[in-house]
């Protein structure tokens, strides 16, 4: 009795730890802001890892806090079997503050809509928007110099006039 006992243990924890694996199909490997100077533009980056087997035509829906307030910035993304990892990068931000924490939830969904996986994170910033100017520095395919921003008379203007909630 005892011996049959301890077998039932072992394969109900065998069982438990193959069925905690294949809820935990991604995992978070980064996430920072993007700052790029050059086109006046931030975003969130989101990069995952695999690790273990997605069904085919599963998404990623990940809800970007916004760092502007109201509804969240929600990106639906598509898996492919061959995609070992997977970056999410939000639409361009605006507002966002140094210091402040920024949260995204993430959910894995097969192609019948079940959610297979949820995570959340936090992002934080260690720049204010506000270093970036309102314009792109450049315009066009070959990177010519964005005339709102240098002025034909000589001028520069770099100004940021976001108008960021407090």
């Amino acid at each position: 009795m005892r011996k049959h006992w301890i077998m039932m243990a072992a394969a109900g924890l065998m069982l438990s730890a193959c069925q905690r694996q294949a809820e935990n199909l991604v995992e978070v490997t980064g996430h920072l802001f993007v700052f790029n100077y050059r086109v006046a533009s931030a975003t969130y980056l989101l990069t995952l890892k695999k690790t273990g087997p997605i069904p085919d035509g599963s998404v990623i829906i990940a809800e970007f806090e916004n760092p502007e307030g109201g509804d969240p910035l929600v990106l639906n993304q598509k898996i492919y079997p061959i995609d070992d990892k997977i970056a999410l990068q939000s639409e361009n931000l605006h507002c966002v503050r140094k210091d402040r924490p920024y949260s995204v939830s993430v959910r894995l969904v097969d192609k019948d809509g079940k959610v297979l996986q949820e995570l959340k994170t936090q992002f934080r910033s260690d720049l204010d928007q506000t270093v970036l100017p309102s314009k792109p520095l450049v315009v066009g395919a070959f990177y010519d110099k964005n005339p709102e921003v240098f002025k034909p008379d000589g001028s520069v203007d770099f100004s940021n006039t976001d108008k960021c909630p407090a």
